[in-house]
């Protein structure tokens, strides 16, 4: 039985997505991902909107006290709207499907709904304190990751879509894609 400092040790070959093996999974991933986040605060701010004016009509039945939910309105729209998308079966939000990127976990998983919520949570904090700093992070890391990318353990890649066909090469092939690596991970454990 693994010790537990065994267990929570990463070494490069425990990734299921490796920038070295596998370039085509970053490239070009941190433009598209600013792209992908504007789009996202384009859709949010439409679903605020959207859901200001249910409010208001909400409030004006409810004689004013419906209008206290303008107070979580843009918060709760935007945890709601990573929750839904993000912790959803795409593992992306709109904006970050329109430009062909998905979120895994460093092991391949797809994210789940808190993990979803905490990955914008942290995001948005993390910009309040060190707004440069979690993006200049991308610019020193192979993986393209964000601070938060980084604590919780995630790694944007370009989705499936993008990326050529790996019918014809072996797993772990210089050539193949993080999908096989990641299916013989599943079968035979973290290298």
């Amino acid at each position: 039985m693994p010790s537990d400092s065994a267990r929570f040790d990463r070494t490069r070959d425990d990734f299921a997505y490796d920038p070295a093996m596998q370039p085509e999974l970053f490239y070009d991933v941190r433009r598209r991902r600013v792209l992908a986040y504007l789009l996202d605060v384009l859709f949010i701010g439409v679903l605020v909107v959207v859901l200001g004016l249910l409010v208001g009509v909400v409030g004006i039945v409810t004689l004013g006290l419906g209008w206290l939910l303008y107070s979580i309105l843009i918060p709760g729209t935007a945890i709601l709207y990573v929750a839904f998308t993000l912790g959803g079966p795409y593992c992306a939000t709109p904006g970050m499907r329109a430009m062909g990127l998905e979120m895994r976990l460093w092991y391949g998983a797809k994210p789940y709904m808190l993990l979803a919520v905490v990955h914008a949570v942290l995001f948005y904090g993390l910009n309040l304190f060190l707004t440069p700093l979690i993006i200049l992070v991308s610019l020193f890391n192979e993986r393209k990751q964000l601070l938060h990318d980084i604590v919780l353990g995630t790694v944007v890649i370009n989705s499936a879509v993008n990326l050529p066909d790996s019918t014809s090469h072996a797993p772990g092939d210089r050539t193949s894609n993080a999908w096989d690596d990641a299916r013989e991970n599943r079968r035979d454990g973290p290298r």
